[in-house]
């Protein structure tokens, strides 16, 4: 595209970068749509966050787009907050307003969420089990929880992390959250044959690490539904085990990437343009290697 004095345009503020494919999707989206934006990379990290953001204030940006290590550390430069961004104390979006104000969103929980309804339905007084509870687990957590779910349980390799979240949750939404210790076998196997919805926010069988599930297959059972965050493989070990069980619904990431995507063009733009279908296709392009 051209750029010109009247380009907008968008940073993903983070670091490392060279794994993602999110300027691809967007400004895909944005050329669909028609619109006069363009999306780029900043490989920064905390020690230097202040700085950037202090540009994004200042510069031609229509907002920001937030990955690790940054999501709750870019929440004390920011002039306000969308609630529930605010309850979940982490922002992978940022959208500058008229006047110049910085606002937080969270959209990967959204994306989730979408995803898990569309095929679901309902979510109100179902139990979950998730494991991993950093990064987009964290915002996948508490939109479950938002949702009404009615008992979620959260596994990670992490102590802090866990009981951090769960504590964050039971706070806004008291008693839902239960924190596992990955190793606890037995518990393990309790929550998830107590569960509705089975999620592997772990990162555990992405590219790198295809050969790793965070559930032991004999734990799986017909009536769960299972999502994995993961998009590329577009089947991981345990959506495959779980296929091979017989769940009833599998998901994978692809969705949740989508819609937590034309949810910031959405959130950017003021809701002009939702351009789906030319950033779905990119990521299918993507996985294609094309």
């Amino acid at each position: 595209m051209e750029v010109n004095i009247n380009t907008k345009f968008i940073t993903l503020i983070g670091t490392p970068l060279g794994q993602s494919f999110a300027a691809r999707m967007q400004n895909a989206g944005y050329k669909a749509a028609g619109l006069n934006m363009l999306y780029f990379y900043s490989e920064v990290g905390n020690d230097h966050l202040a700085d950037v953001i202090n540009g994004v204030r200042y510069m031609p940006f229509a907002g920001c787009a937030v990955t690790k290590p940054n999501k709750v550390e870019v929440m004390k430069y920011l002039d306000g907050y969308d609630p529930l961004c605010e309850k979940m104390g982490s922002s992978n979006t940022v959208v500058k307003t008229e006047d110049g104000k910085l606002i937080g969103y969270n959209t990967d929980g959204y994306g989730a969420l979408r995803s898990i309804k569309e095929h679901v339905g309902d979510l109100t007084g179902l139990t979950m089990f998730a494991f991993g509870a950093g990064g987009a687990g964290r915002s996948v957590c508490f939109e479950l929880a938002n949702a009404g779910a009615k008992r979620l349980y959260i596994a990670d390799v992490f102590q802090e992390v866990r009981e951090d979240l769960c504590d964050n949750i039971n706070k806004f939404f008291p008693g839902v959250c239960v924190p596992v210790a990955v190793g606890d076998e037995e518990t393990i196997k309790a929550g998830v044959a107590e569960s509705d919805i089975v999620l592997n926010l772990s990162g555990l069988g992405m590219k790198g690490k295809e050969d790793k599930t965070p559930v032991d297959k004999s734990y799986l059972l017909p009536k769960h539904v299972c999502f994995d965050a993961t998009y590329n493989p577009g089947e991981t070990r345990f959506l495959r085990e779980a296929k091979e069980v017989g769940c009833r619904i599998i998901i994978n990431g692809l969705e949740m990437s989508l819609y937590q995507g034309v949810r910031q063009v959405e959130l950017w733009t003021g809701g002009a343009a939702r351009p789906e279908d030319a950033m779905r296709q990119e990521l299918l392009d993507i996985i294609d290697g094309k």
